[in-house]
């Protein structure tokens, strides 16, 4: 936390997500400063990234209430979270920094709460709309967030913003202006067909699963055939009894 709070705006910190032990392993060998992980997920992700700054995220869904979200904040801290992250209002905000727990909080595009703005579309396209999403940085500042997730905010208005906001920015479509700069992984990676606008595929794992794919089905293509032919198994692939000792069995069965 005190690295990011020295670094802020100067440094520019990585951050991408990590869903097991590989994909955190891989990011923490490839330089990456920060990972975020759903919380279930933490022990899992340590396996791979014990030492890299990581948040924990609290899904809505399976931890509604206040009571709830509170025990999983501890529970995920305990278990080596070095912040929490919910896109939760500033009331779960402020009742999580009461307790000294790094708050991430979700600003500008929250895709759970699009329909309220026309969508999924990037956020301060006029003077007003970003009048608004500035205050909301001030109302999590006010609330005691540590850092904000930036989704889809004009690159204009979030540099402004940047300069005028204490909160730890990091910035998922949002351009460079933020302290942390945020991809999903398997948008990095190129693991699907549909990479958002605001990403970029610098790798295509996509091609390999889908060689991996035709491979699997090949190989068992081959198997079916192989049995079917009676090809498979062969006297290399058999174990067999000593002679002798399958007489007596044959008798002791007869």
């Amino acid at each position: 936390v005190s690295d990011l709070l020295e670094g802020k705006g100067g440094e520019k910190f990585l951050q991408t997500t990590a869903t097991n032990s590989e994909e955190a392993a891989a990011a923490k060998e490839a330089g990456i400063d920060l990972l975020l992980c759903k919380s279930p997920l933490i022990n899992e992700i340590r396996k791979g990234a014990p030492d890299v700054f990581l948040t924990a995220t609290i899904d809505l869904a399976l931890f509604p209430t206040k009571t709830e979200i509170l025990h999983e904040a501890f529970r995920a801290m305990s278990v080596g979270a070095d912040q929490i992250y919910t896109a939760r209002g500033p009331h779960i905000v402020e009742m999580l920094s009461k307790e000294d727990i790094p708050v991430m909080c979700h600003l500008g595009l929250v895709p759970r709460k699009s329909s309220w703005r026309g969508g999924l579309r990037a956020i301060g396209k006029n003077a007003d709309e970003a009048y608004k999403l500035f205050n909301d940085f001030k109302t999590m500042e006010s609330a005691g967030a540590f850092s904000a997730e930036c989704e889809i905010i004009l690159e204009e208005i979030m540099f402004e913003i940047s300069k005028k906001t204490s909160l730890i920015t990091s910035s998922l479509g949002s351009g460079p202006s933020g302290d942390i700069i945020y991809l999903f992984q398997n948008d990095i990676c190129g693991e699907h067909y549909n990479i958002p606008r605001h990403a970029r595929a610098f790798g295509n794992i996509l091609k390999l699963k889908n060689e991996i794919y035709k491979e699997r089905v090949s190989s068992l293509k081959s198997f079916k055939v192989a049995v079917e032919n009676k090809t498979f198994p062969n006297s290399k692939e058999l174990v067999n009894i000593n002679k002798n000792e399958l007489e007596k069995f044959k008798t002791l069965i007869s």
